[in-house]
C-alpha cells in the first residue's frame, strides 16, 4: 500500500528535494573543471592529484578536529580530577582542623585514674598521657605524636602513632613513656600534636 503522506511531510519534502537540487546545481563534473583548469591555463592532467590531496587535506582537518574535541575532553577529566582532590582536601583541613581537646591528665600505667603532678623517678614508672579529642572526624584514622620534654627543654621521647579508625566524635586517646630513675629531676613536659599542629600539653615534676 503506497505511503500517506501529511501535508506537513509533504512540505518538509519539498524543502529538503529543492535544497538537494540547489547542492546539485553548485557541483561541477570533473569535465567542467577541466575546462576551467585549461581557461586559467592551468594543467588539467593533475586533477586527479589535486583531488587526492584535498580529500587528504579535509580527512586531515576532520581528525584535527576529532583530536581537538578528545584533548578538550581529558583537559576538562583532569580538570574536574583535580578541584575534586583539592576540594577533597580542603573538607579533610578543615575536619582536622576542628579536633582538639577536651581534658588531658597525667596518670600512671598501674594506676590510670589517679591524675598526677608529681612523679617519682625510683620506682620506673611508665607514665600516661591521657587526652579526651572533641570533633573528631568520624571514619578518620587521627595521625598523633607526643613529645616528652626534660627540665632542660629537650625532647628525649617522641610517640608517633595511628588511632583506630574513628567512630564517636569524643575520642580517647594517650601516648606513654617510661621514666627511669635516671631522669633529670624538675619540671617536665608533654606535648600532644595532631597532623604537625599542638592540641594539648601538660607539665607534671619528677622527684
Amino acid at each position: 500500500m503506497a505511503q500517506r503522506l501529511t501535508q506537513e511531510q509533504l512540505s518538509q519534502i519539498v524543502t529538503e528535494v529543492q535544497g538537494l537540487q540547489l547542492r546539485r546545481d553548485a557541483e561541477l563534473d570533473q569535465q567542467q573543471v577541466r575546462e576551467i583548469l585549461q581557461e586559467l591555463n592551468l594543467p588539467p592532467e593533475l586533477l586527479d592529484e589535486a583531488l587526492i590531496q584535498l580529500n587528504r587535506r579535509q580527512a586531515l582537518e576532520v581528525q584535527q578536529r576529532r583530536n581537538r574535541w578528545m584533548i578538550s575532553g581529558v583537559v576538562a577529566v583532569v580538570v574536574v580530577v583535580i578541584a575534586s582532590t583539592i576540594f577533597f582536601m580542603q573538607q579533610q583541613n578543615s575536619a582536622l582542623s576542628r579536633v582538639s581537646a577536651q581534658q588531658d591528665r597525667i596518670t600512671l600505667a598501674q594506676n590510670s585514674s589517679e591524675n598526677l603532678k608529681t612523679i617519682s623517678r625510683q620506682t620506673n614508672p611508665e607514665v600516661l598521657y591521657h587526652v579526651t579529642l572533641k570533633d573528631a572526624p568520624l571514619g578518620k584514622k587521627l595521625a598523633l605524636s607526643c613529645n616528652w620534654i626534660d627540665p632542660s627543654g629537650q625532647i628525649v621521647k617522641q610517640n608517633n602513632y595511628q588511632t583506630r579508625e574513628i567512630n564517636t566524635s569524643v575520642w580517647d586517646t594517650q601516648c606513654r613513656y617510661t621514666i627511669n630513675s635516671a631522669a633529670t629531676v624538675g619540671n617536665w613536659k608533654v606535648q600532644m600534636f595532631l597532623e604537625g599542629r599542638q592540641i594539648s600539653d601538660e607539665t607534671f615534676e619528677v622527684k
